[in-house]
């Protein structure tokens, strides 16, 4: 079978491509290079998939992750395809069986993590062998300007040295600008195809609120909204999910932690969990979720501010790849920047890197004070141009109510400055409350003109303008002086009167009970669902995968409305290839058949 068209039906089960698969697909089959940038469920992996089944040879796939290659290779050979992974998992015994498969061209795809494409013994194994394609996987890590960059992947412009005849895809969700130019330059892809198929994720709700009590707010939102999914919660520290993941077990979740203090086993156990079971949240720092494959994360939760936009753009895009409505949901306080940036000052980069993490992080910080549309602010920081607001984001449904914070902006300016810009929120807090506590006596600054003047805010009302000024750059943090707010030369129109500034009013957040699982349509019996989605964890559990690597929710849901009752009919259905057909086709026809008998 050499027709790309005949291999999406046949093998995958799907009907038609999603533009631009076709042209990238038509363009690396020619023999082309090609950087992809394409969301998370976007249809990315068919990209380099079908070349590598039409083209001569097999196509070797540069993934970082090791725990998830089982996972991908086993839902392949599920549809037929001869699939394999080489990576430290694998007995010498199972390894050599796997190299000789592939010099004897019996291999349609093979996984390899990058520290072991970049070994002698594997370039040489590769030279040996007939090579359709490369895929590098998750590409952004390439990028040193990137939020997962991966030293590993500087080597992988030695493909392009070593095998010249080979096509080569670059793949990944989240790049902006200037990540893409360095992936281009660094993987030598000046003269291939650049795709760039659109960042909008519309089945995501963006949802954005100020920290005041994280575990109560965390156990409302899963209460009210998902007390039954799948889903992720990202935090900053490994402490943190640990601790996060203890008590939310003992609030009756299925919770497990993930982090890279773990040993290899814990976190391939929880992973697997996570990918095969039900209802099961993981809490997890950043080291988890690059190329989950899991269709049905009905939540991404942050409860740390991300670093940058890019890191929340590719840690929320695990929610709701099967298309269906999925939450990203993020709380988040002046505390969280303090303590990013004080992370920023003590890694070993370069000035030039930690200037450039600076300006990311306060793009995301700018970015969660918006009162304006939240999608189209996302999709603007990667260049595309949504022209309506989305509808489906807080500050859509819910638009912010602002107020004329001039003076109070100014005030607390000018309380920043007479105390020599050496003290942190708490303390300017108290000088213009007019507090009497030692340290303002200490210092002299109740003799201020500014001493008592903010009497008709409150302390929670003041954390909030310092926080909007923090976040539009008129004031900075001093990591030096432990946190202590410094004044920007952009603060000076404001100051001089020349400006003037409106700032977000914070209201507690009242989040509306919402169920987000699309309901099943009103003529489809719950009773069958519930038996197609026992019959397809049968196989899952014998076949020791993910159910839906079986058959994803959208194609049961699919079978419930269509209802159909023979195997020709059942191919009808997105989803159902040949060799799916084959295995399991038998069985779900006979499901359907007896409700319809009864």
């Amino acid at each position: 079978m050499s027709n790309a068209q005949d291999i999406l039906q046949s093998v995958f089960g799907f009907q038609a491509f999603r533009p631009p698969q076709d042209q990238i697909i038509d363009s690396v089959i020619a023999g082309d290079d090609a950087l992809v940038i394409m969301p998370t469920g976007g249809g990315k992996s068919l990209c380099y998939q079908i070349p590598s089944l039409v083209r001569e040879g097999c196509g070797v796939v540069i993934s970082p992750l090791i725990a998830l290659m089982q996972d991908q290779v086993s839902a392949l050979q599920l549809l037929g395809v001869r699939a394999a992974f080489l990576n430290s998992t694998l007995d010498a015994t199972d390894a050599a069986e796997i190299e000789s498969s592939l010099r004897r061209g019996e291999l349609d795809l093979l996984y390899i993590a990058p520290e072991r494409l970049n070994q002698p013994r594997t370039l040489s194994l590769l030279r040996d062998s007939t090579i359709a394609l490369f895929a590098i996987d998750e590409a952004h890590c390439v990028s040193q300007w990137g939020h997962d960059f991966r030293a590993d992947y500087l080597q992988l412009s030695i493909l392009g040295e070593l095998f010249p005849e080979v096509p080569r895809i670059a793949l990944t969700a989240t790049a902006d600008e200037r990540t893409r130019g360095e992936i281009i330059r660094r993987l030598g892809l000046e003269h291939g195809g650049h795709f760039i198929a659109g960042f909008d994720r519309p089945n995501i709700r963006y949802r954005i609120a100020l920290k005041h009590n994280a575990k109560s707010q965390l156990l409302k939102f899963l209460k009210d909204e998902h007390p039954n999914d799948a889903g992720i919660i990202y935090c900053l520290s490994r402490k943190k999910t640990e601790e996060i993941a203890h008590w939310l077990t003992l609030q009756g979740f299925n919770a497990l932690p993930y982090h890279a203090g773990l040993s290899t086993q814990v976190r391939a156990t929880h992973q697997s969990r996570f990918l095969r079971e039900e209802k099961v949240i993981i809490v997890a720092t950043i080291a988890f979720g690059m190329g989950i494959d899991k269709p049905d994360v009905r939540f991404v939760v942050h409860l740390d501010l991300p670093k940058t936009i890019e890191s929340y753009y590719q840690e929320t895009g695990r929610a709701g790849r099967d298309g269906l409505p999925a939450d990203a949901w993020m709380i988040y306080g002046l505390q969280d920047v303090i303590k990013l940036r004080q992370m920023m000052e003590s890694s070993e980069g370069s000035e030039e890197h930690k200037r450039a993490e600076q300006h990311r992080l306060n793009a995301m910080l700018g970015f969660c004070e918006i009162t304006s549309c939240r999608r189209q602010a996302l999709l603007a920081y990667f260049d595309e141009y949504l022209a309506e607001p989305c509808g489906n984001c807080d500050t859509c449904l819910e638009p912010a109510d602002t107020w004329d914070g001039t003076e109070s902006a100014r005030m607390a300016l000018s309380a920043a400055y007479l105390t020599g810009q050496r003290f942190g929120v708490n303390h300017l807090i108290d000088v213009l409350r007019g507090s009497e506590g030692d340290r303002i006596y200490q210092f002299d600054h109740h003799k201020l003109t500014v001493y008592g003047i903010g009497t008709a805010l409150s302390n929670d009302q003041w954390r909030s303008v310092y926080r909007q000024l923090v976040a539009r750059g008129l004031l900075s943090v001093d990591l030096d002086r432990f946190g202590a707010l410094r004044l920007e030369e952009r603060c000076r129109p404001l100051l001089r009167g020349e400006e003037k500034i409106e700032l977000r009013r914070d209201i507690k957040q009242k989040t509306a009970k919402r169920q987000t699982r699309t309901p099943l349509p009103s003529d489809v019996d719950v009773a069958l669902w519930e038996a197609l989605r026992d019959c397809r964890r049968g196989f899952a559990e014998e076949q020791n995968v993910p159910p839906y690597v079986i058959f994803h929710d959208s194609t049961l849901q699919e079978m419930c409305v269509a209802l159909p009752s023979t195997l020709e009919r059942l191919a009808d259905i997105s989803g159902v290839g040949e060799r799916k057909l084959e295995k399991y086709g038998p069985a779900f026809v006979r499901v359907i058949c007896d409700h319809l008998v009864n």
